[in-house]
């Protein structure tokens, strides 16, 4: 006979173990998510944003169309679910992504990458404005000093003028960081399975670069350039947003979310390991933005353990 108070320790083990497949989850999507900006720079300097995407999102869904073959989910999901799913999937995969290299392309990529990952920041903002968080005024102190952070990255402690790369690069940097904020929230959301969501998505970001490639007509990339395009696509894109979504469906945005932020360090330390430097008006910058999200993310953590 099972007593009432038998059942909490199987609670927690089926809490536990979902806890810890999500953070192995979220942990494989910042290893990839870390190369990214690095091979992505590489790419830039020989071919245009259109060709970068298109590999990228030819990458991206071959492998999400495998997951898709092995996923036992069958049933497809409701007429209005999934015109939700697809939009979500649209603005999360293709819009992060498309505004990320644009981004890549006009300003410096060590500056757009930190820019980019402001959305630990924005998802922050959104919790305080629509949720009802522990303690909101040091969530909002965070994600205010975190963006005083991205101030001095786009300054770089220049003497010259503010904004040195293309102004568009910014705007562009940002509108990511908003898409992935919003990807972030509303993926949790939905019932719909990772694969299910994005593989709509990469398919539309294929049609839509092969277009754009082919409007700008140049000669296609081959060789090394070819397989680290779709690298970028099978692995910081497919794997990464797939690995990313069901580590949120698993454990939700606590620690998870801790693990994530730390994507901006690593990816940073690579492009500086590359070559890439910052001033250090930037580097005091980039130490805030880095520092606000692992705050941010430590304390909903907290929160969510509290609960």
């Amino acid at each position: 006979m099972v007593k009432p108070g038998d059942r909490a320790p199987c609670r927690f083990l089926r809490h536990g173990s979902g806890s810890l497949s999500g953070l192995v989850f979220a942990a494989g999507a910042v290893a990839l998510w870390s190369t990214n900006a690095l091979v992505g720079k590489s790419l830039l300097a020989n071919h245009p944003v259109s060709q970068v995407q298109f590999l990228q999102f030819a990458g991206a869904a071959l492998v999400l169309a495998v997951i898709r073959l092995m996923s036992r989910e069958k049933s497809a999901p409701v007429a209005g679910a999934a015109l939700a799913s697809l939009a979500v999937g649209f603005i999360g995969l293709v819009g992060t992504m498309v505004l990320q290299y644009i981004a890549f392309a006009s300003m410096p990529v060590i500056e757009a990458n930190l820019v980019a990952y402001t959305w630990p920041l924005m998802v922050a903002a959104a919790v305080i404005v629509f949720e009802n968080p522990r303690r909101p005024a040091l969530l909002g102190l965070a994600a205010a000093l975190g963006f005083v952070g991205v101030a001095l990255v786009i300054s770089g402690g220049r003497e010259s003028a503010w904004f040195q790369g293309d102004l568009v690069g910014y705007f562009a940097a940002f509108g990511s960081a908003l898409c992935m904020a919003f990807y972030s929230v509303m993926v949790r959301r939905l019932a719909t399975s990772p694969e299910r969501l994005l593989l709509p998505s990469s398919l539309v970001g294929v049609a839509l670069t092969l277009l754009w490639s082919a409007r700008e007509g140049v000669a296609w990339p081959t060789g090394v350039d070819l397989a680290l395009g779709l690298y970028l696509g099978a692995g910081p894109m497919g794997l990464g947003y797939h690995l990313w979504s069901r580590a949120l469906k698993l454990e939700g945005s606590g620690k998870v979310a801790v693990i994530a932020y730390l994507t901006p360090i690593a990816s940073t330390l690579l492009l500086t390991l590359s070559g890439e430097r910052l001033t250090t008006t930037a580097i005091a910058g980039a130490v805030l933005v880095i520092g606000s999200c692992i705050a941010v993310g430590l304390e909903r953590s907290e929160a969510q353990d509290h609960v």
